[in-house]
């Protein structure tokens, strides 16, 4: 699959990517969020999460207390059942998933509560939001998950 060679193409520009991410960091910061705009607009024309869906595969979101009460709504069970069933708290005290992949996600990589999924699901992967400079580590890391990222640093770096 395209993507499964995207991911592992991420992997071995990782040393590469790290060093860009450092440059990065000294640009000014108008300028480094147009870019990445830009490339994010492109790139997402052209990528289907669908057939993908490596994040929910692999990776949890953060749960905030505002997620977790709209969730437990939607399904119907107490907040406190949903917690015991879906969720641990990490090393940073935060709510995130037991286990990947995430057990809203179908197998046709759809998820059972999109319209209601927490909002850093809605945000992922975060490559079109103000102040990039905040997050370009972050960004690295995802772009060893999203084959998107890879493809919207790869963009910048020509």
């Amino acid at each position: 699959m395209k993507y499964e060679a995207q991911l592992k193409q991420a992997k071995l520009d990782a040393i590469e990517n790290k060093k860009w991410i450092q440059k990065w960091k000294k640009t000014n910061h108008r300028e480094l969020d147009s870019l990445f705009h830009r490339a994010h607009d492109q790139v997402f024309k052209k990528i289907d999460c669908l057939q993908c869906a490596n994040c929910c595969k692999t990776t949890s979101p953060i749960f905030r207390d505002v997620d977790i009460k709209r969730i437990s709504k939607r399904l119907r069970i107490p907040i406190s059942q949903f917690i015991e069933r879906y969720l641990r708290i990490d090393e940073d005290q935060d709510y995130v998933l037991k286990s990947s992949p995430c057990a809203f996600l179908g197998d046709d990589n759809q998820c059972a509560i999109y319209e209601d999924r927490p909002l850093a699901c809605r945000e992922y992967p975060h490559t079109d939001r103000k102040n990039m400079f905040q997050i370009l580590d972050l960004t690295r890391t995802n772009s060893e998950i999203c084959p998107a990222v890879h493809e919207i640093l790869t963009q910048i770096k020509r």
